[in-house]
């Protein structure tokens, strides 16, 4: 296997195709859960560790069940079941096994199964045609690239809390503002990450 792909894969699923900042999937959590750096790590770590697993879990159903028996047109459908009892087998056993984890990660596991960015994940891996270890690489990406988004957006909103901000911008406005700014300066990765690997 080549790691050149493998790298190039990973850096463009955080940088490039953000699915956040770039996509525009998961918006609800970005916008609810980033006004706090301890919430937003918190939700961004638990959503790298769920889109790991859906990948793990969703790949092989569609290249072993779904394709050979031509039921994939029943994709999006499975995907979302599997992903809503994969969140909640977790949600069992870190409340049983590791509590601790479990009371720290709070309302962010149930969060996830509405999270679109997750099925967005699994279900473009199968369109891209990767195979499981570039699937696995690119839900690794897209995980780290929802954490950046929500790590460096907490950042921007304390600093807008701070901010003398005109009334007519106070509230959800200035955010939405503030997220289409970084998500343009998402745009410049593009053109360095190709030119990484050109």
């Amino acid at each position: 296997m080549d790691y050149k792909i493998l790298i190039y894969i990973l850096l463009t699923s955080v940088f490039v195709n953000n699915y956040v900042l770039q996509r525009f999937l998961g918006i609800c959590p970005f916008l609810g859960v980033s006004k706090k750096l301890d919430q937003a790590t918190g939700m961004g770590i638990s959503v790298i560790f769920v889109m790991i697993m859906a990948t793990a879990a969703t790949w092989p159903v569609q290249k072993y069940i779904l394709e050979p028996l031509g039921l994939g047109y029943l994709q999006t459908i499975l995907f979302i079941l599997i992903i809503a009892t994969l969140v909640q087998f977790i949600e069992i056993a870190l409340k049983k096994f590791i509590p601790a984890l479990h009371k720290s990660l709070g309302v962010y596991l149930p969060l996830i199964t509405t999270n679109c960015a997750v099925l967005g994940v699994t279900i473009n891996n199968i369109t891209d045609g990767y195979n499981f270890i570039e699937s696995m690489v690119s839900s690794l990406g897209c995980g780290l690239g929802f954490l950046l988004a929500m790590v460096l957006f907490s950042g921007v909103r304390s600093r807008i809390e701070g901010s003398d901000v005109p009334e007519a911008f106070k509230g959800l406005p200035i955010t939405l503002v503030a997220a289409s700014i970084v998500s343009l300066a998402f745009f410049g990765f593009g053109g360095i990450v190709d030119n990484l690997f050109a």
